[in-house]
């Protein structure tokens, strides 16, 4: 049984990319960061906050219905869809506008309505990725956010560690349908603050060899 490789693209802060594949894995020169503490109290409100805001902005203009917006550590992740370049760049505007967002990630993509059977499998494969990441003893699944679109698992959040970062990466990469897994999943430096990984090397993993193997 063959399987196809998986490539597993991690962001660094350089954002405002119009997709993964205008990245490249890894950065030389990494900082190597260790995070001790996850999200706190006064980032979370933040997070929410600005989650709301963006969101009300986005619905109360015409076709911006397939846009989803998640922040985490005060970066905000906008994918789904949009008919026209002109709506993508208005989305990502409105982004920018809240006085609580310190980056944009522009993820979304121009095309027609993905329509009832598309979102629902995209919904599927978030639920699946969110129940593998609650059964990995590496991750805690509450830093990580899921989002789905074409079979592209986007991921967001703050790890602990370089270790959590990476396998959330992995697991996501595992689940039935998944096309590519898109990491803006961040950690912290040794002053505390929310910074970008960048791994010296691309990431590309066979879903068996992650596992140990068929059947594993």
């Amino acid at each position: 049984m063959i399987h196809k490789s998986m490539k597993l693209c991690f962001i660094p802060l350089a954002l405002m990319l119009p997709s993964c594949a205008a990245a490249v894995v890894g950065a030389a020169g990494a900082t190597a960061v260790t995070a001790t503490q996850e999200k706190t109290a006064g980032e979370a409100l933040d997070d929410a906050t600005a989650s709301t805001e963006i969101k009300t902005k986005l619905l109360s203009e015409g076709g911006m219905g397939e846009v989803d917006v998640e922040v985490a550590g005060g970066l905000v992740l906008l994918s789904g869809r949009v008919s026209t370049p002109e709506q993508r760049v208005r989305a990502e505007s409105l982004a920018w506008s809240s006085s609580r967002a310190k980056d944009v990630a522009n993820e979304i993509r121009i095309e027609a309505p993905g329509g009832f059977f598309a979102n629902a499998s995209d919904e599927l494969i978030s639920a699946r990725v969110r129940s593998r990441l609650l059964g990995s003893s590496s991750v805690k699944a509450s830093n990580i956010n899921v989002e789905t679109y074409g079979g592209v698992v986007y991921l967001l959040g703050i790890a602990r560690n370089e270790k959590e970062l990476v396998k959330a990466a992995e697991e996501a990469s595992i689940v039935g349908g998944v096309n590519q897994v898109v990491s803006y999943i961040r950690l912290r430096d040794n002053r505390g603050r929310v910074v970008a990984y960048t791994p010296e090397t691309p990431a590309e993993y066979n879903p068996d060899e992650l596992m140990g193997g068929p059947g594993s």
